[in-house]
Formats: C-alpha cells, sequence, structure tokens
C-alpha cells in the first residue's frame, strides 16, 4: 500500500498525517514549539524548531512503512521571512506573518511607491504581515544581516529545503511576499529592485503539486518524494475541497479567512482582497482577518477564566446590542490597519459576560462579512461554504456563520486543514490522482450541512450595519491609544 504525508507547519506547532489514496488517517502527531516576542507587537521563531518538530512527526508517523511512503508535502504559515546566509544557515530569527513591525515600511510601499502600481506589478497592495515589507524593515534596521542574504525562504520552504536540500516554493505561498506578479506567474524584477533584492537570493517557483526532489536518505524514506507544497489558506482550501471556481471556505484559527477559488486572476478595486495564486494551478480571492479563534480563547481561557467551551455554548440564547470588534492585533482585510484594536460596545449595567462571548463570535462574523461583500463587489457570490478550524468546531458559532452571511455552511467529515491538503498535493505529485480538482473530489466529503435561519437575517443586517459604521467612527481613538 502506498501511504502520504501531509504536514501543517503552523505558528504554534508542526502537525502531520499519514493517509493513503482515499485519505484515511493512519496515524498523526503535532509538536507545539513557542514563539518569541522581543518587543510589543514582534513575533518571531527559531526555524530550528520547525525541523525538529517534523524528523519527530516523520519519524513517528513512517515508523513500520518507511518504505511504503511514496510522497510527503507541506502546507504552512505564510509570509514569515527566513534569511539564509551563502552556508544556508539561518541569519536571524525568522519574522513571522503576525509581526506589527513593518508600518513604515507598508506605508512607504503604499504611500510613496503607491498602491496603483504595487497592484500593477503584484495584483496586490502592502500589508504588514507581507515578506517584502519585512525584508525593507532588515535592510534599513539591521544592515549588517541583510549584507548576508544570499537566499531568501518562507516557513514551509525552509523546512522542505531541509528535506530536500533543494531550494523552491510554489505560487500561492510565494503570493503573499509581495515580490510575485500574481497573474503572469513570475517574479517582479521591479519588486524585487524596489526591496533590494537579488534575483539569485529568490528560489525557484513550482506549481504546488510538482514534485521539487527527493527526502535526503538521513530521514529515512527512501524514494520518498516532495511536492512543492502551499501556503496555510491554499492548503486547506484543497484538503476541504475548495477548488472550483466561485467555492469558498471559512477558516476560523487563530486568524480568519474567507477563501474563494477563481479560475480566472482578478483584483478587488480597492486591494482590500488579497489576489493569490492558488495550490491548484489557477488563482483565488482571501480575506485575512488576524483575529478569530484566537478572540475566543482570549475571552474564554485569559479574561473571564472560565477555561470551559462547552459552557460557553449556552451562548446560544443570547441577544443584545452589544458589538465586538475584533482587532485584537490590528487588522488586515479590509481595514490594513496594524494600530486598530478590539473594543466592546455597546455595555450597559445588566451586560452579562454571555452576551459578551455571543458578540465576540458575532464580531469575527461580521468581520469576514466585511471579506465577503468586497469579493461580491467584485462579481464573486458564493451560494455556500465550507467551515474549517477550531472554531468550527462550535455548533454555536457554525450557525452565526449562516446567518450572518446568509448561505450554507458545510461541515467537513475529516477536518484536518493544511496537513490534508499537503498529504494530497503529494499524491497528485506521486500520480495517484490525475489533478488536484480530481484528487480534493474524491477525499473531501460533506458530513453535515448548517442551514441558515431566514428569520434571523435582519437581526444581523441591522447588528452588522451598526458594526460596518463602528470601525470609521473610531479608528482614530484606537489609533491613539
Amino acid at each position: 500500500m502506498n501511504y502520504y504525508i501531509g504536514i501543517d507547519l503552523g505558528t504554534s506547532s508542526c502537525k502531520g498525517i499519514l493517509v493513503d489514496r482515499s485519505g484515511k488517517i493512519y496515524k498523526e502527531l503535532s509538536v507545539s514549539y513557542p514563539v518569541m516576542t522581543p518587543r510589543d507587537g514582534w513575533t518571531e521563531q527559531d526555524p530550528a524548531l520547525w525541523l525538529d518538530a517534523a524528523k519527530k512527526i516523520i519519524k513517528e508517523l513512517s515508523s513500520g512503512v518507511e518504505r511504503d511512503v511514496r510522497a510527503l508535502s507541506v502546507g504552512g504559515q505564510m509570509h514569515g521571512l527566513v534569511a539564509l546566509d551563502k552556508d544556508d544557515r539561518v541569519i536571524r530569527p525568522c519574522i513571522l506573518w503576525n509581526d506589527g513591525r513593518c508600518e513604515k515600511q507598508t506605508a512607504y510601499l503604499n504611500d510613496v511607491v503607491g498602491k496603483e502600481r504595487l497592484s500593477e506589478l503584484t495584483g496586490n497592495i502592502a500589508f504588514a504581515g507581507f515578506t517584502a515589507p519585512k525584508l525593507l524593515w532588515m535592510y534599513e534596521e539591521e544592515p549588517e544581516n541583510f549584507k548576508k542574504i544570499e537566499k531568501i525562504m518562507l516557513p514551509k520552504d525552509y523546512l522542505a529545503y531541509c528535506l530536500t536540500g533543494v531550494h523552491s516554493t510554489d505560487y500561492s505561498d510565494a503570493s503573499g511576499m509581495l515580490l510575485v506578479d500574481v497573474k503572469n506567474k513570475r517574479w517582479s524584477r521591479e519588486m524585487c529592485e524596489i526591496c533590494h533584492v537579488k534575483k539569485e537570493w529568490l528560489p525557484r517557483l513550482y506549481e504546488s503539486y510538482e514534485v521539487t526532489g527527493k527526502v535526503r536518505p538521513e530521514f529515512g524514506l527512501p524514494d520518498c518524494l516532495v511536492t512543492a507544497g502551499a501556503g496555510d489558506n491554499a492548503a486547506a482550501a484543497v484538503g476541504t475541497g475548495t477548488v472550483k471556481d466561485g467555492s469558498c471556505n471559512v477558516s476560523l484559527g487563530t486568524s480568519g479567512t474567507i477563501f474563494v477559488s477563481q479560475d480566472r486572476f482578478s483584483v478587488d478595486g480597492a486591494n482590500a482582497l488579497h489576489s493569490f495564486a492558488h495550490a491548484n494551478g489557477k488563482w483565488h480571492l482571501m480575506g485575512c482577518i488576524l483575529t478569530a479563534a484566537s478572540a475566543r480563547k482570549w475571552w474564554i481561557e485569559d479574561v473571564t477564566g472560565w477555561g470551559d467551551y462547552a459552557a460557553d455554548e449556552t451562548a446560544k440564547n443570547t441577544e443584545s446590542d452589544v458589538i465586538f470588534l475584533p482587532y485584537l492585533s490590528g487588522e488586515r482585510s479590509p481595514h490594513n490597519d496594524v494600530r486598530a484594536r478590539g473594543a466592546f460596545v455597546g455595555l450597559s449595567s445588566t451586560t452579562t459576560g454571555r452576551e459578551m462571548s455571543r458578540a465576540i463570535m458575532e464580531g469575527v462574523a461580521f468581520a469576514l462579512k466585511d471579506c465577503l461583500e468586497v469579493a461580491k463587489s467584485n462579481g464573486v457570490s458564493p451560494s455556500e461554504t465550507t467551515l474549517c478550524g477550531g472554531g468550527a468546531k462550535s455548533g454555536v458559532w457554525r450557525q452565526i456563520i449562516a446567518d450572518v452571511l446568509e448561505i450554507p455552511v458545510n461541515i467537513l467529515a475529516t477536518e484536518q486543514g493544511p496537513a490534508l491538503g499537503g498529504a494530497i498535493l503529494a499524491m497528485v505529485g506521486a500520480g495517484e490522482y490525475r489533478d488536484v480538482a480530481e484528487a480534493s473530489g474524491a477525499i473531501a466529503k460533506i458530513a453535515s450541512t448548517v442551514t441558515p435561519v431566514k428569520e434571523n437575517f435582519p437581526y444581523y443586517e441591522k447588528k452588522y450595519e451598526k458594526f460596518r459604521r463602528l470601525y470609521p467612527a473610531i479608528k482614530g481613538a484606537l489609533r491613539d491609544l
């Protein structure tokens, strides 16, 4: 029997699964590691932690079937800057996707180079989490380190390099660097010049399902192929079956995304959404909010100390005028504001903790609706969506998402996020399936559907309009804080 390994290189942990061609999971393992915060708003990670975690995962998953593991692939956290020197050693800790230090560099790209020019060159504007602003920051703030650069890599690509010895990346992950002409799928010479990047620093670009090499002998997987892999959201979309034109997936992880697959490349008028390449060889629009399930964790574990997510499901019977702005870590789509902050609005002396808990779930749903409305203005109007991520385990939240977005929400039979997507890409690379659409369609199965309750639409439409007006009204005050 042939087996495939899918790896999800996350921000707080690395997860791996061992599956067969049907997607049946035989083993799975997760290894956690810390995030460093050297300053307020900064987030970094030691890439050596990823390799250590991957070694443990591969050894455990392949034990007893080493010769039967035909291929593996990695889906991983996007945008992180891994800079290597002439000996392929890591120069400094990786600056992560949710790091906020690049506000000045992001403003330079958007305001001096200009959003219109950036959109022409890459299909996107600058966001603080993207890789290009990080490179400009390193050029300005750490010139000695910048001079040492010989190769630039994204997190999952550095791990793949350690496994294969090949410098590679895929179009979906590289789209989030702001160095790629996404429409034409090539490195942008102009953007590299703007960011002081030499062409030889860049890895070769591949489609996500293309084979880049084989696993090195020291990892104990003889003749195991490695495919290019994908950014975590594109990999998760493959794992959820979101590969057909117009299909949609919502993810409620640490951050939240609304992901719409497209057969054609398009850009929304304000560049509020990301226009990226997809792991299936085509493209997608994606709105990313920086705080999703992490807001609920913050409330239940850190603020209230309840620590009981099941008990919090009693919020299903709670309606109130309390509104929550879920900008605990700044915001990306559609506001692009690293200084945005969270807020409860409409509190009174009778407000209960359960009302505030529900307001958090509603606030995240409203932020996702902000992104969906932009997609609709671009001619994309999904008729349904899949839902994945840790927050998808909440029955209350599932119903809120369905009612706020006003579309059915499909729950998957097996929800393994980027790890399953990685395994599917490995299967395609190994020739197990003809293409990503065939593989994803065969493996991603819907277990149940949450139907939106039409009677709730007026309530949420009215509340969303209030939510939508709040950020512009208090933006200045939030930034002053």
